[in-house]
Order: structure tokens, then sequence, then C-alpha cells
């Protein structure tokens, strides 16, 4: 699989447009407009708990498709390029559920889904190995895995980065100096090499805001009003009380 993502960049021939396959709009623009032709592309099974490339094999299908990916991209110095190719395509295509149903439709040609995850590709951007990765996820009929295949990769992608993912809910939006003292505190106490932050409007809390990180987001750090007050509310033995917000 890995020498099949390496292969040369897809090359696009216009044409009239073909009728409209889509009956709702994607969130990005599709001409359905280029030709191609795709070259047998073959998945050789990936075995559970060997690495290759830095990226430990999983025992699930989106497990592997992603090992894979993260493969190619350890081996071509593009990891993190890699993963902001593969969050555009489970964010900004793949969420559309009229894309994703376009593409899992086994009555539309296999040809027809091709053409599209070229325009796709044009359109986002993507590397030549991620967008050979779309075409392989169609002959394969697997395009359904795509968000799966994200979530394993971005799991990857910050295991072999050595980054910590901390998520940060809040009442309000935080300025850019709040998040960033905020991850400073949390590679300070992870002793990650780097940290991602994910932000969340979280209107109960009142005020404040909680971090949750570590696997899973088991940790908490809870600075919310929301909190304070229920700790008071315990120290007065007031039992359970309403919080109005």
């Amino acid at each position: 699989m890995a020498a099949a993502l390496q292969q040369t960049p897809i090359t696009f021939r216009s044409r009239s447009p073909p009728s409209a396959q889509l009956q709702s709009k994607p969130t990005t623009k599709l001409s359905l407009s280029s030709n191609f032709k795709l070259t047998s592309l073959t998945l050789k099974p990936l075995l559970r708990g060997r690495s290759r490339g830095g990226a430990r094999m999983a025992n699930t299908a989106s497990g592997s498709y992603a090992s894979a990916l993260a493969d190619v991209a350890v081996a071509n110095g593009t990891l993190a390029a890699t993963a902001a190719d593969v969050e555009k395509l489970a964010s900004e295509v793949f969420s559309d559920e009229a894309v994703l149903s376009y593409f899992t439709n086994p009555t539309v040609r296999d040809e027809a889904k091709r053409e599209i995850a070229d325009e796709i590709s044009r359109s986002l951007g993507l590397q030549p190995h991620v967008a050979n990765f779309v075409n392989i996820l169609v002959d394969m009929k697997r395009v359904d895995l795509i968000k799966e295949i994200a979530a394993e990769f971005e799991l990857i992608a910050n295991r072999l980065s050595e980054t910590e993912v901390a998520t940060v809910a809040s009442v309000v939006e935080l300025e850019p100096q709040h998040l960033a003292e905020i991850a400073k505190r949390v590679q300070k106490l992870t002793g990650a090499k780097n940290v991602k932050l994910k932000t969340v409007i979280d209107k109960s809390l009142l005020a404040g805001i909680t971090i949750r990180y570590g696997n899973s987001g088991s940790k908490l750090i809870d600075l919310s009003v929301k909190k304070q007050l229920e700790e008071i509310a315990a120290q007065l033995d007031l039992g359970d009380i309403q919080l109005v917000g």
C-alpha cells in the first residue's frame, strides 16, 4: 500500500462536465470535469503489534489504513502536513452526508467516484500521496471509514510527534494569549514536546474554564465557577444547588 501512495500525482484532462451526480452541494465546490485512470492497487495485510516507519500497526481496518498512511508521511517527512490534509477531508468534505452517501452508494460507478475524488484533491490542494490514498479508499470501497481513519491517524500523528491534546471548555471564546498560557501549563504538567488545544463553548460553566487532557481526556482541571459553587455548597452541607445559566 505504501508503494501505491507514492505513485506519480494524478493528472487531469478537461472535458464536458457530466450530469450532476450529487443532489446537494458539498462543503467543497466540485466542478466534475476531470478524467482519471487508476493504476491497480493492492493493500497488504498489516500485522498487529508490529512497527514499520514509526507507526504502530492496528488490528482494525481504519487503524490499518491510518498506520499505512502514517508510514508514508513519516518517510516523506510530511507528518504534520498529512495530518492537516486528513483533517480537511474529514471535516470539510466527508462531514457532508450527501458527499459521504455518494461515495458509499453501490450504484454509482467507481470511475465516477474517482473523478469526484480527483476534483476534491485538487480543490483542497492535497499532497499526492494523500490524493492517492483517497483513490485507494474508493478502489477498496472503504470511503465509509474516512472519519474513523482520520481519528486513528490523529492519534498516531500525536504519538509520533509527542503531542498532548487538551480540550479547553469556556463560556466565551478565549483570547489567543490565554490559550498560549494554557498550552504552556499543559506542557509543563505533561512534559509533552508539543501541545494541541481544542476549544469548546460550554455555557453551563457560568465562568472560568475546564481543561481535559491525558488518555481519552481522563485528566481534568476544573477552574469553573460552577465547580467552585458546588464545592462551597458541599462545605456548607447545603446538598445539591440549582445553578442558573
